[in-house]
């Protein structure tokens, strides 16, 4: 993350004749919103003084008390390199904030999501953590355009799990993409054809939680942009195809202290440290709630199914990819728990907040995960895995949403404002699936009754 300053911004912006600003934040289901500015506006955004009526976003507020500023994040500020040079577009990710009563500052605004993270952030900081660090692996399919640039179903390649071209007619897209987000300053680890036809991968650096959330907003951003030029529609969708592999977004998490990574402990068999171990119990006893944050719309529960490598059980291993929890090999600093659940329609923000407090409440309470299952889950019987304590994720939206109404931790930690008006949402929207008629209902009865 850069650190400039106002004045590094307006004298950059006039450099690279910069002629707009999208100031961006991100709404309670997770959907990028923006206001765009003029240049000769810079300063007054710059200064805190931009405002909105917060009244139309979805999970904000009421149409009477609609007023709401953007706070600019500075280190936040990018040029999208796909914009023309005679009028570049930049950007800057802002927090939401309400104004104050007469003579007072306006105050962070409780359902903004990235304030939200940074609120339970501050948790863990009380506790002595000095940092969260996140590496997320973000799935997406790719679809073919028609002439009318509308996406259809029409998949533009046949390609398998890191498979090349010419079976992976996808690899341009993809480059282009890379080659986007390195010009906006991501670090690039691996690219690569993902396990189902169509579908692709694009991994990027660990980062605190924070950057991490932007970073996420920003890679969906450019891969949709990037890949309209290419003719295709990129979908983040967490399952566009039966009977294929869903999207998914793997989050590898580790907490650091002043000492270092708090998860690493050498002198212990695994090295896993106590830390680890009791943010573990955390993730596992709050799993079945954090789920409706992680796994937000009717479709993540496709995806959630035996027999296509996305988790199904409240598990964890050292080697098993089966569970919910795998930890990967690397030890020292690089130690981490990987979650395996969550995919790419999650509210990033909401979706690492709920992590993180399930994972401090397992701190705090000094929980002990059950023992490691290092067999394969989905072969097991269901009363095998009942007799070793394996719980399943929800099965659908509105089992999730049950669940997190009965956890207090988490609600307590997203705030009583985002959670009720997350779950007003995710009612409507299950209510909506619960009532409509489907294809696979008429193929099924439409005849036969």
């Amino acid at each position: 993350m850069m650190a400039y300053t106002k004045e590094d911004i307006l004298s950059i912006s006039q450099e690279n004749n910069v002629r707009f600003i999208r100031l961006q934040f991100t709404d309670l289901l997770g959907t990028i919103k923006n206001v765009e500015i003029p240049v000769d506006q810079l300063t007054k955004a710059l200064d805190n003084k931009m405002m909105f009526d917060g009244s139309s976003i979805e999970g904000f507020v009421r149409i009477e008390e609609s007023d709401m500023y953007l706070y600019p994040d500075l280190s936040t500020w990018v040029i999208f390199p796909w914009t023309p040079e005679k009028g570049r577009v930049a950007r800057l990710i802002c927090d939401v904030y309400l104004p104050g009563k007469p003579g007072e500052e306006p105050t962070p605004f409780a359902g903004d999501p990235r304030g939200i993270l940074k609120r339970v952030l501050k948790e863990a900081q009380s506790l002595g953590f000095t940092a969260f660090n996140i590496g997320p692996e973000p799935e997406f399919f790719l679809f073919k355009n028609d002439e009318k640039g509308e996406p259809t179903l029409e998949l533009n390649d046949k390609g398998g799990y890191f498979d090349l071209a010419p079976t992976d007619l996808g690899e341009n897209c993809r480059r282009d993409i890379v080659l986007e987000l390195e010009d906006m300053g991501f670090e690039i680890e691996a690219s690569h054809h993902e396990v189902a036809p169509g579908q692709h991968e694009i991994d990027f650096k660990y980062a605190d939680a924070v950057q991490t959330c932007d970073n996420i907003q920003t890679f969906k951003l450019v891969v949709k942009t990037i890949a309209r030029k290419h003719g295709l529609h990129a979908t983040f969708m967490p399952k566009p195809l039966f009977g294929v592999n869903g999207s998914g977004m793997h989050c590898n998490m580790s907490l650091f202290t002043k000492e270092g990574n708090a998860f690493y402990d050498e002198s212990t068999e695994s090295q896993l440290s106590t830390t680890a171990l009791q943010f573990l119990g955390g993730i596992l006893a709050h799993a079945e709630a954090f789920t409706a944050i992680t796994n937000p719309i009717v479709n993540s529960y496709k995806r959630l199914v035996p027999g296509y490598e996305a988790p199904v059980y409240v598990a964890w291993s050292m080697r098993n990819r089966s569970p919910l929890v795998r930890i990967p090999s690397s030890r020292g600093v690089s130690t981490r728990i990987e979650v395996r659940s969550p995919d790419p329609a999650a509210n990033p923000y909401l979706a690492m907040a709920a992590m993180l407090s399930a994972g401090i409440d397992g701190i705090k309470k000094k929980m002990s995960p059950p023992p490691a299952t290092d067999r394969n889950i989905y072969v097991m019987s269901k009363e095998e895995r009942v007799e070793e304590g394996i719980n399943d994720l929800p099965a659908t939206l509105k089992d999730a949403i049950e669940a997190l109404i009965k956890d207090d931790v988490l609600i307590k930690a997203l705030g009583e404002h985002a959670v009720e008006h997350f779950i007003e949402a995710k009612e409507i929207e299950w209510d909506m699936f619960r009532t409509q008629v489907h294809p696979w209902e008429r193929d099924q009865y439409f005849e036969n009754y």
